[in-house]
C-alpha cells in the first residue's frame, strides 16, 4: 500500500504519511498524534483476519468487532465511498454504523442517484441491454425491472441471449447449452426458471438476437437463428440483430445496459460490442452503463465522458439492479437514523 499512499500524495500534491498498521497500537497511537490538516494512510485492510477471514450473517456482527472498537475510539466520522464493495458486509463497510456517524462519499452518493435512476424514474422510452455470461444476474436485473413497470423493451444479447433464445424454444446447439449449464453451474436451474417466467409472462417486452456469429473453423460465420442449432460455439449477435436493435436505442429516453453482447476480447467477434457502444455513446438519450466488462471497455476505448454514468461497480451494480439487499447502504441509512 505504500505505493498507493505515495500516488495519492502525488494526486492531492499533500503529504500522506504511510502506517504499516490497520488497528493495533501503532496505527491508533499515529491517529491520536495527528495534528490538524495531517494525513495518514493505513495498510490494507484485508491482511485483518476480521475483515477479510470471518464470514458475517448481519451487519451487528460486524459491529462487534475488535477492529471497530479500536478505531471508533479515535475517529468522529467514516464517509464510505466503495460502491464497488456496497453488497458486502465487513467491519469496515458495515461495522461503524452506531459507533460514529457513517456518511456516503461522492462515488457513492453518484452512484446511488443514477442506479436508482434507472430502477425508479427512468426517462421514457426505457430500454435495458443486458448481456454477458452471468446470466443468473442478468435474468434477475431484467425480472427486477419488469416488476418496477418501468422497463420498455429489454435486449437480451451475448450468453444470456444465447439462454433467453434456449428458453424461447430455440436450439443452440448441445455445445452451447453445455457451456451456459456449466458457466452457471448450481444456478442454471433458477437462471432457466426466471427467463421462462420473462418470456412467458412478458413477451411484448423482449428483444432477442435475428442472428449470430458463430466461430467456425478459426473464422467468424454469420448464422441465422432459423438455422440453428449449431454445434459451434456462438460467440457474438449478428448484424441483423444490431440494425433492429439501432431503431430501439435511437428513440429511447433511458438505456440501461450491462454485460457485452460478444466474446469481444477476440477480434473476430467484437463487433457486436463495439456497434452497441457506439450507439450508446450517438444517443441523446440517457445511458447508464453497469459495471463490470462493460464499464472496463467503455474506459478502454476513452468514451466514459459520452454517456450519462459509468458504474464503478460489478456485483454491486447488478445487486442494486437487482433490487438484492445492500448492506452498506443500510448501514448508511441506519447510522443517519442515529446521528442525523
Amino acid at each position: 500500500m505504500q505505493k498507493h499512499c505515495d500516488r495519492l500524495s502525488k494526486l492531492l500534491g499533500k503529504q500522506i504519511r504511510f502506517v504499516p498498521d490497520i488497528c493495533e497500537d501503532v496505527a491508533v497511537e499515529a491517529i491520536k498524534s495527528l495534528s490538524d490538516g495531517e494525513m495518514i494512510f493505513l495498510d490494507n485492510v484485508r491482511m485483518n483476519e476480521e475483515e477479510y477471514g470471518t464470514k458475517y450473517d448481519s451487519n451487528k456482527q460486524t459491529e462487534d468487532t475488535s477492529l471497530v472498537s479500536r478505531l471508533s475510539s479515535v475517529s468522529d466520522l467514516l464517509v464510505t465511498d466503495a460502491f464497488a464493495a456496497a453488497h458486502r458486509r465487513s467491519p469496515t463497510l458495515t461495522g461503524f454504523t452506531n459507533s460514529i456517524p457513517c456518511v456516503a462519499g461522492t462515488l457513492m452518493e453518484k452512484e446511488i442517484r443514477n442506479l436508482r435512476t434507472a430502477l425508479r424514474n427512468p426517462p421514457n422510452p426505457y430500454l435495458a441491454i443486458l448481456g454477458g455470461a452471468k446470466c443468473d444476474d442478468s435474468v434477475r436485473v431484467a425480472l427486477n425491472l419488469i416488476s418496477k413497470g418501468q422497463v420498455d423493451k429489454i435486449a437480451f444479447v451475448g450468453v444470456t441471449g444465447n439462454l433467453m433464445l434456449w428458453v424461447a424454444g430455440n436450439d443452440i446447439g448441445d455445445r452451447n447449452k453445455e457451456f451456459i449449464r456449466t458457466t452457471l453451474g448450481r444456478d442454471f436451474e433458477t437462471a432457466w426458471e426466471t427467463g421462462k417466467k420473462i418470456f412467458s409472462e412478458n413477451p411484448e417486452k423482449i428483444f432477442l438476437p435475428i442472428d449470430v456469429a458463430v466461430e467456425s473453423e478459426g473464422s467468424r460465420r454469420p448464422l441465422l437463428v432459423s438455422d440453428l442449432p449449431t454445434e459451434d460455439p456462438i460467440y457474438d449477435i449478428g448484424l441483423q440483430t444490431l440494425a433492429s436493435l439501432k431503431p430501439l436505442v435511437e428513440n429511447a429516453g433511458c438505456i440501461l445496459w450491462n454485460g457485452p453482447a460478444s466474446y469481444f476480447e477476440l477480434p473476430d467477434f467484437a463487433f457486436g460490442t463495439i456497434e452497441i457502444l457506439n450507439m450508446c455513446t450517438e444517443t441523446d438519450a440517457m445511458t447508464i452503463i453497469g459495471g463490470g466488462h462493460t464499464s472496463a471497455l467503455v474506459n478502454s476505448r476513452g468514451v466514459s465522458s459520452l454517456v450519462s454514468h459509468n458504474s464503478t461497480g460489478g456485483g454491486s451494480t447488478m445487486s442494486f439492479l437487482s433490487g438484492e439487499p445492500m448492506p452498506v447502504i443500510a448501514s448508511l441509512k441506519e447510522s443517519f437514523r442515529k446521528f442525523g
